[in-house]
């Protein structure tokens, strides 16, 4: 099932060839911890990440909220524009004018991290790991790599929306929502059936969260080949190659978006879909009869995890105002600043024990805190399924080699081989 929920509020793009790129501008292995330990003074710059049009008011009082907790200490907030962020990155990494303090994706971290540029703050900062969901925490973890790379920012999920007046019809009960892919499987195969092939249950084939969330190990432990065509994976995938068979998955679901998706749903052509509250609302206003009848469930998972989207803050190992740069980028991401910043923006805090809030388990009756609380639950215990390796490149391989699978050009198996092939050579190589 794809997910069309956002992994930030600018789109990810992972540079091809970064590893070359930046491969004179530090030892590999991680970033030196260097000595984090003195005075917190000095100018910080700060970068993020195409926050600035929508949020300048919040970020303007955080800075002058820590410059005041830190006398002698100047932040410099500069934003960049989603496009090209990838690009601006590996650029200044190479010319060594990083900022002390950068806003970056896992996937975006690693090329730095890898470099030796990123400080690693289980070693600068370990202290504060208590602080943060052990799997948001983990998330800033590199592939063969010791340490952390990143406070854990905001975090994002979504749940799954599904049809009860479809469920009904189809003879399946609609306050039993599948929970696991057994019980995914069955009902789909159930809901082609009984509807004669007018309904499936699903809009797109299985991409690599799927995999994560199915059971199946992508990696091996040491991070340097891909593993998903093992016994697990081609069990998935050749699963729903029956369900496209049946008709459980929409005809068009080789080849659907995330926005072709949704509208499948929306015209009650499909049964189940990912979404969040915008999608609920929109629903609310242009398709009445879908609303009526919305459920709200987890993803499904043979895990018990849902999938998390994270967003970080990366020490340059190179700034020369360490204290500082961490000390702010530690206040950025305490309890509280997260907190305040989930109520600018549809987002959820990282700290450990804010999803407790009741801003997070309380609903009101509204569109926006019926998805936000559902979302909240899952977040507790997920984990970030796409490895940070796993770039645009290799992502197109899987769904290739997914879609031979299930149209009957391949076996899953000889897919999913091939697809780990080119993901693998793709990593030698970049």
């Amino acid at each position: 099932m794809r997910r069309t929920v956002r992994r930030a509020p600018a789109a990810i793009a992972l540079l091809t060839g970064w590893a070359l790129l930046l491969s004179g501008c530090g030892a590999p292995g991680g970033g030196d911890s260097g000595n984090v330990s003195g005075k917190v003074a000095g100018k910080v710059t700060f970068q993020t990440w195409n926050l600035k049009a929508r949020f300048q008011k919040y970020f303007t009082g955080l800075i002058t909220e820590f410059e005041k907790t830190y006398p002698g200490t100047e932040v410099v907030w500069v934003d960049q524009p989603a496009e090209g962020y990838a690009q601006k990155l590996s650029a200044d990494a190479a010319a060594g004018t990083l900022p002390d303090v950068v806003n970056v994706s896992p996937d975006l971290a690693y090329p730095l991290a890898k470099a030796g540029l990123a400080l690693d703050l289980e070693k600068a900062a370990g202290k504060y790991r208590g602080e943060y969901l052990d799997g948001a925490w983990r998330s800033q973890q590199m592939p063969g790599l010791p340490g952390v790379y990143g406070f854990p920012w905001y975090l994002n999920t979504g749940p799954m929306f599904y049809n009860k007046e479809l469920f009904r019809k189809a003879g399946l009960d609609p306050a039993k929502p599948p929970a696991t892919y057994d019980q995914l499987f069955a009902d789909a195969l159930a809901m082609a059936r009984n509807s004669r092939r007018r309904i499936a249950m699903l809009a797109g084939a299985p991409a690599v969260e799927d995999f994560g969330r199915y059971g199946v190990p992508l990696m091996d432990a040491a991070g340097t080949r891909f593993t998903f065509n093992g016994p697990k994976g081609v069990e998935l995938v050749t699963r729903y190659r029956e369900l496209y068979a049946a008709g459980a998955l929409d005809s068009q679901a080789l080849t659907a978006v995330a926005e072709s998706a949704g509208r499948k749903f929306a015209q009650q052509s499909v049964a189940m879909n990912p979404g969040s509250a915008l999608d609920l609302e929109n629903f609310r206003r242009d398709a009445p009869e879908l609303y009526r009848n919305i459920g709200i469930t987890d993803a499904v998972s043979n895990t018990g995890k849902a999938n998390m989207y994270v967003q970080g803050l990366m020490v340059n190992a190179r700034s020369g105002v360490k204290p500082a740069a961490v000390a702010f980028a530690h206040f950025v991401t305490d309890r509280k600043h997260q907190m305040a910043f989930a109520r600018q923006v549809t987002v959820f805090p990282s700290a450990r024990g804010a999803l407790d809030d009741p801003y997070f388990t309380k609903e009101d009756g509204t569109d926006a805190t019926r998805v936000r609380v559902a979302a909240a639950k899952s977040l507790k215990t997920a984990v970030n399924y796409t490895p940070v390796v796993f770039s645009d490149q290799m992502k197109t391989a899987l769904r290739n080699a997914v879609a031979r699978a299930l149209q009957g050009k391949q076996s899953p198996k000889e897919a999913l081989d091939s697809a780990v092939a080119e993901c693998d050579r793709l990593l030698r190589n970049g």
